[in-house]
């Protein structure tokens, strides 16, 4: 079996496909990102859902430090398997999602579910409209990827290109952050 996909052949990547490397697996949220609707709400409720168990079982310092490497390695992961599919920044990887929103969780953690809920919806809002810096980062990636998109990439450019593709989530998970430390302080005044 070809490690790259057909562009042509097939518009998206079967379940098999995805499950036959690790970095795939892991690309595509374990499967979250075959969502065949809004695969980066998918990835963000797997995140969630993941998180939510994993503090039962690790300590911060330990989400934090798998938190970090997910940021090093998705920069790999994201960038080798957009490079295997041929596309630059396919929706259905959504590791760049399941990190940020991680990163969002910790530093809002103990948060009640209500807390959680909105953190959800302003992640997934900065994520899917991009606005100002946000999309900015996003339009500045895919200018500098789709310059490159003809030829195949070496380990730099693919790092690169992985980098950009977690940007954009990092920048929504920033700016989530923001809203809801401004949400908090407000409330303070109000109550």
């Amino acid at each position: 079996m070809s490690n790259s996909i057909d562009q042509h052949s097939t518009e998206n990547p079967s379940l098999k496909w995805v499950f036959g490397s690790a970095g795939r697996t892991i690309a595509f949220g374990f499967g979250s990102g075959l969502a065949p609707f809004a695969p980066g709400t998918a990835g963000t409720l797997w995140a969630w859902a993941a998180f939510l168990l994993g503090q039962y079982f690790l300590s911060t310092e330990e989400l934090l430090w798998i938190i970090a490497s997910g940021i090093i390695l998705g920069c790999w992961v994201c960038g080798h398997v957009s490079e295997e599919l041929g596309r630059k920044d396919f929706g259905g990887i959504v590791w760049d999602e399941i990190v940020a929103f991680w990163l969002v969780l910790i530093l809002i953690m103990p948060a009640d579910i209500w807390m959680q809920a909105f953190a959800f919806a302003l992640f997934r809002f900065f994520d899917a409209v991009k606005p100002g810096p946000i999309g900015m980062i996003d339009a500045y990636f895919k200018k500098i990827n789709a310059s490159s998109a003809a030829t195949s990439s070496d380990l730099k450019h693919i790092l690169w290109r992985g980098f950009g593709i977690i940007a954009d989530d990092l920048a929504a998970a920033l700016f989530t952050l923001v809203v809801i430390a401004l949400t908090q302080t407000a409330l303070t005044f109000i109550w």
